[in-house]
């Protein structure tokens, strides 16, 4: 990051810190910097282009950096991962920085959202880190993905029955939702089971956060 910008973000890298003490995750100097330098990006591109609603930056550190973090222990040991209608980057371009050996994939139909991603990964070297401008009933992987994600997705019908192709038999959907959708999981469609759900902690979110872990039955 460049020495002007880290001076005038040194307050959000304290949150920053803070929160990813808080959520015991460890990331080194550069991994910190590449977040801090998205948040910049992400604010200077969503005057233009509109891409969260959103628009402080402290406030883009708690709602979509940390937010995207919380679900990170759930990626521990696999290789692969598409984040299905990523927006502006949420939450493939944190997770990308932050598992550097984890394959992210980031798909959305809308070209200049995917445009600002595009240009984000090239500024942030993220060398395991691509996306696609499709929508999600027409992309074709090359191979199956270990995690298929959506964050602030349709409800989870709708996630399973276009985005559940893409998952690995043996691998996992994972849905980050707001309050516990109950009801949502009893729409569920046949041949997808529940595994877990999980109540997420993300510093500085008051609003309820939950991870909802769908597997193939």
């Amino acid at each position: 990051m460049k020495a002007a910008l880290y001076a005038t973000s040194f307050p959000l890298r304290r949150q920053l810190d803070d929160g990813l003490a808080r959520m015991g995750i460890d990331l080194d100097e550069s991994q910190r910097e590449r977040l801090l330098q998205y948040v910049a990006l992400l604010e200077k591109w969503n005057k233009v282009y509109n891409l969260t609603a959103v628009r402080e930056p402290d406030r883009m550190v708690d709602l979509h950096l940390l937010d995207s973090l919380s679900i990170l222990p759930h990626l521990a040991g696999l290789a692969s991962m598409i984040d299905v209608g990523t927006g502006g980057g949420l939450p493939g371009i944190p997770l990308a920085v932050a598992n550097p050996t984890l394959r992210v994939t980031m798909l959305d139909s809308i070209s200049k959202k995917t445009a600002f991603v595009r240009q984000t990964i090239g500024e942030l070297r993220l060398k395991n880190a691509d996306v696609i401008t499709s929508r999600v009933e027409d992309f074709v992987p090359d191979s199956l993905f270990d995690a298929v994600i959506s964050r602030a997705f349709a409800e989870l019908k709708d996630f399973v029955d276009s985005a559940g192709r893409l998952c690995a038999d043996e691998g996992v959907l994972l849905a980050m939702k707001g309050v516990h959708p109950h009801d949502e999981i009893g729409r569920l469609p046949v041949g997808y089971v529940v595994a877990a759900v999980v109540a997420l902690n993300v510093p500085g979110v008051e609003s309820q956060r939950h991870l909802v872990v769908i597997k193939k039955n």
